[in-house]
């Protein structure tokens, strides 16, 4: 089956197609379908309705699910902002037409398709890879779910996946949008180009109390103070909760032995290896070598090869056949072992280089370790903690009291804009700070909160003040006006000057004669790609560049303090090679985003055949907005 695309439509259309499996049951809700109809329907399509149950599961599931996502509390002001509630009831919408549809057409799918899908969803298989009933049953009672609708479900989920597979499962990429993509990412250019600074903008007056006054008024909003709030925070995590100096030099010493190899490297050895077919044989070579034979004339005699005589450098871990590693790892470099029972038959083993361990020393690591264990250690506490301190705040306890009673660090921000950021323009350091922030901004003073889960914790916070936002005067932000207008100014002064100079190149001028009379020198680019910055050419100006015909001039932006004055000089691109990888890629997203568009134009049609109504006021009901 053809997967999902990777853009927009086509995830939305993979959320329809696939998500008929357990998540997404989790995420729309579905298993209120098989329950009892409740009085109120929020949209009808054909002869199948979505009710004001099936929408509140829906719209608050994905807004749990946000909050996960961005760490932060998903207020119901925000997620209408959004559109949540219009993108889940669509979504419902789509999943409906699809199914009148199917059904309409008498699609169909057999017990045994069905049957195959469950048993090789990845989601319902042990650590053996094969089936597991058990998490099959545990996974319906998480989500609230039937055996028997589940199989309902995931057999009207498939019949719609055959009908998205009908419509835009085997499409043909035309060569023309092949060779646009090709075009478009291939395609390099050349242009000769002159830099104008700031310097080319010449002297620039201080502004005169009227022009201040004026370009402040223009542009009062820009200098308006934001909204400040102060937020008390408190984090609870393993690392806050973590003790070293409760671990005992024994655990500590332990830990050292068994991650010894995290501190350094260990010993290593380089052996060689005589095999024998009895041990008799190896006894009888052991007393050659004894006798002064080398291991080399022993070799030859068994017509060992020196390519087989290496048996290779190895930590003792690393070696396969423990007796063999036990002998090795006893003996000096250069000795031979006595012979050795090995897995393979007896051996005499030699050793021919020692790399000596290099391991810290346990008193240069001691610290660390303990840390690491108090951290373990700590981590079992998080949620015996967490409940502690929600029954304290559910009896109205300070913030500023729980965090004494349970030693933890509470941070007091007396003032921090919506983007993070103090009065003095420096980021607040706060545990966790964007969702924290973002969640003060969608509270207010004296709200009990929820603490916002972490990857390691909790974080609580209150909000303390609020500052509201404010126009400032103009004696309060006048250097920063006088700033700006300098820069409205340069801005302005080159914009001009790169339109002349434009004129005159399109007239025919030369370039370097143009950039002699303004002070400039003339510089030749070549092998430009769009998006992509070249040496002091910025990505905005390359991409200006390609928005320009061969032999024509242009101007634009080159960063914040610069322009660029071009002519384009040349544009090549690479013949189109169908058998490379990064062809048949193209053409695999072109041919995704086709079908997604297929699929999309056809629920578009589909729909308004079988006719949707939606009542906004059930939706409203389900979504917690507003009768």
């Amino acid at each position: 089956m053809r997967k999902a695309g990777q853009t927009a439509v086509g995830k939305a259309i993979a959320t329809i197609f696939f998500g008929a499996l357990i998540v997404s049951f989790a995420i729309w809700g579905i298993g209120d379908i098989f329950r009892v109809t409740p009085a109120s329907t929020v949209a009808e399509v054909g002869s199948t309705s979505i009710s004001v149950n099936q929408v509140r599961n829906a719209y608050t599931n994905e807004m749990q699910r946000l909050g996960r996502q961005f760490r932060t509390v998903i207020t119901a002001e925000q997620a209408r902002t959004f559109g949540l509630d219009q993108q889940v009831v669509n979504n419902l919408v789509t999943e409906a037409v699809l199914a009148e549809q199917a059904k309409q057409m008498g699609l169909s799918v057999s017990d045994q398709l069905v049957a195959a899908s469950i048993m090789n969803n990845p989601t319902f298989k042990g650590a053996d890879g094969q089936f597991n009933r058990g998490l099959f049953d545990q996974a319906l009672r998480n989500v609230g779910i039937s055996e028997a609708g589940f199989v309902q479900e995931q057999r009207a989920a498939m019949a719609r996946l055959h009908l998205a597979e009908a419509i835009a499962g085997d499409i043909n990429v035309p060569v023309a949008a092949k060779e646009a993509m090709h075009r478009y990412a291939s395609e390099r250019r050349a242009a000769s180009y002159v830099l104008l600074n700031q310097a080319a903008a010449g002297e620039i007056p201080a502004a005169t109390p009227e022009q201040l006054q004026s370009f402040f008024n223009e542009r009062r909003s820009e200098f308006r103070a934001p909204e400040y709030r102060a937020v008390s925070v408190m984090a609870l995590d393993a690392a806050a909760l973590a003790k070293p100096d409760t671990v005992s030099d024994a655990d500590a010493r332990q830990a050292y032995e068994q991650q010894k190899a995290r501190y350094g490297s260990p010993e290593r050895r380089t052996i060689q290896q005589i095999t024998f077919p009895s041990p008799a044989e190896a006894e009888a070579a052991a007393a050659k070598l004894k006798e002064g034979t080398t291991f080399e004339a022993l070799a030859a005699e068994r017509n060992v090869s020196p390519g087989s005589l290496d048996l290779g450098t190895f930590t003792k871990a690393e070696m396969l056949d423990q007796a063999v590693a036990d002998a090795a790892f006893a003996l000096e470099q250069g000795a031979t072992s006595a012979p050795v029972t090995g897995r393979f038959g007896p051996v005499l083993v030699r050793v021919t280089q020692i790399q000596p361990e290099a391991v810290r020393p346990f008193e240069e690591v001691a610290a660390e370790l303990r840390q690491g264990l108090a951290v373990q250690r700590a981590q079992g506490q998080i949620e015996r903690i967490h409940d502690e301190i929600e029954d304290l705040r559910a009896g109205a306890k300070p913030l500023a009291d729980i965090a004494k009673e349970k030693g933890l660090t509470l941070i007091q921000v007396p003032a921090v804009d919506s983007s993070g950021l103090d009065k003095a323009g420096n980021p607040v350091n706060i545990p966790e700070k964007d969702p924290v922030v973002k969640a003060a901004f969608a509270s207010d003073i004296g709200v009990d909160n929820e603490a916002l889960r972490t990857g390691t914790g909790y974080v609580w916070y209150d909000v303390t003040g609020i500052e509201a936002s404010r126009e400032k005067n103009l004696d309060e932000v006048r250097d920063q006006v006088a700033a700006r207008w300098r820069e409205d100014q340069v801005a302005q002064r080159l914009s001009e000057k790169a339109r002349l100079m434009t004129e005159r190149l399109d007239k025919g001028e030369a370039i370097e004669a143009v950039a002699q009379e303004a002070g400039a020198s003339v510089v030749n680019a070549t092998d430009l790609a769009r998006n992509t910055a070249k040496d002091d050419l910025a990505a905005e100006a390359v991409n200006r560049i390609f928005a320009v015909p061969v032999g024509k001039a242009g101007n634009a932006a080159n960063g914040a303090d610069s322009r660029a004055v071009f002519k384009v000089t040349a544009a090549t691109v690479p013949p189109l090679v169908t058998t490379t990888q990064a062809a048949q890629n193209v053409e695999n997203q072109l041919r995704t985003g086709f079908g997604d568009d297929l699929i999309s134009q056809y629920i578009a049609r589909v729909r308004q055949d079988l006719g949707v109504t939606i009542n906004q006021q059930a939706l409203r009901q389900a979504t917690g907005g507003e009768l």
